[in-house]
């Protein structure tokens, strides 16, 4: 049975991270406004917090699993800031999730220390990435691969050591085709061209990546195997599961921002005298009430989304339709919250001596990046109606 009902050690561990995430959210507004500069590896305050890796450690059987508490965990952080944290952790980038699914023991003793970014999205290739360009070949007399194409849109692409970049090693062979390779930042060919500005995240650094006869070594194709399967085989699947686990997490990114909003609006509500209590029906609540009541209970069944696919994971039970349920629910979810808590608070909420109108800011990226909610919910149609790519697309 499926039970996530919060332990006596798991509780410790989230209000030790809300009480981090609390001091992250005074520095939130600077780093908006000043998005030229990376908040620190570890803020002014670190000292005064032991950090929460010691209570992860006393984890026992009784308490959630590694994935389910890694999502509340999240939540948690980010209900302080998306890009503020009291400590930046390094190997926690998109790069070293694929990293760390896909790559050989000797890959990740070496490049596990280092932050990843991951580059998918180019100039043609967005939601879709069967149809990444650029090229990877093999010169099989320095036994080297050379990469050129163009990479946009990469998360921590500014301050990453290294990228796991997608490139195809024969574009006629289509989604068998596509490979990642592990590429270090100073490599001879591979340039940072420039950090994009953005409407929210301001302070999570997004760079464009340029690769013009980049030469890497043969041993840094991710995985090892340099075989092309034939179409709908292992190449593109294989790679693609590494999704499985970051798509809930980013709906985890945007539910920690929206159930922040909801804090946030709740106060102020009963502040100005609306009574928000449960049990009167929705015939018996003020309109404000059951408007907000209404917001809270599509963050829970979002929230309940996200632990069910970690749970299945924990478990070792396949989850890309639970995966690609809670990236859809959370990453539409977490933008009709934050907006509907805007609405409730009119001029408050989109004033900026507030932290609201950043969380709504902020939340939009949760529904466009790992995958859009309209191709989740191609995902999802495909899986549950058994049909093809070619026959929903």
């Amino acid at each position: 049975m499926i039970d996530f009902s919060l332990s006596e050690n798991d509780q410790k561990i989230l209000d030790y991270v809300r009480s981090e995430a609390l001091v992250a959210r005074k520095y939130a507004r600077h780093y908006d406004e000043n998005e030229h500069e990376f908040p620190p590896e570890a803020l002014p305050e670190a000292d005064q917090f032991p950090g929460v890796w010691g209570l992860m450690g006393e984890r026992g059987e009784e308490d959630s699993g590694s994935s389910v508490i890694g999502m509340m965990v999240t939540m948690a952080e980010t209900w302080g800031d998306y890009s503020v944290r009291m400590r930046k952790g390094r190997g926690v980038g998109l790069g070293n999730a694929a990293l760390g699914a896909a790559g050989t023991p000797e890959q990740k003793e070496k490049w596990g220390h280092l932050l990843l970014s991951m580059a998918i999205t180019e100039p043609g290739c967005g939601s879709d990435p069967s149809l990444v360009q650029t090229t990877a070949v093999l010169d099989e007399e320095t036994d080297e691969w050379i990469i050129n194409g163009e990479k946009i849109f990469v998360t921590t692409g500014c301050r990453a050591d290294g990228v796991v970049l997608w490139a195809t090693l024969d574009r006629s062979a289509g989604r068998a085709g596509i490979k990642s390779f592990l590429v270090e930042k100073e490599t001879p060919g591979f340039v940072v061209a420039h950090k994009e500005k953005k409407l929210g995240i301001r302070a999570d650094d997004t760079a464009a990546y340029v690769f013009q006869d980049c030469r890497i070594p043969r041993g840094n194709l991710l995985g090892g195997k340099e075989e092309i399967p034939k179409q709908g085989s292992g190449g593109f699947r294989g790679v693609m599961k590494t999704f499985n686990m970051t798509r809930p997490m980013t709906a985890a990114f945007g539910l920690g921002m929206s159930r922040a909003a909801l804090d946030f609006t709740r106060e102020q509500l009963e502040e100005a005298g609306v009574d928000l209590s449960y049990g009167a029906g929705v015939h018996g609540l003020s309109a404000a009430a059951a408007k907000f009541q209404e917001l809270e209970a599509l963050q829970e069944a979002a929230e309940l989304t996200v632990a069910r696919a970690a749970w299945m994971a924990d478990h070792g039970m396949p989850n890309n339709l639970e995966s690609s349920i809670s990236k859809a629910k959370g990453g539409s979810g977490v933008r009709t919250i934050t907006q509907g808590c805007i609405e409730l608070l009119g001029a408050m909420g989109v004033s900026r001596d507030h932290l609201l109108e950043k969380w709504f800011r902020d939340v939009r990226i949760t529904d466009i990046y790992e995958g859009t909610g309209q191709i989740q919910h191609m995902i999802i149609a495909r899986t549950i109606l058994d049909y093809s790519r070619e026959q929903l697309s």
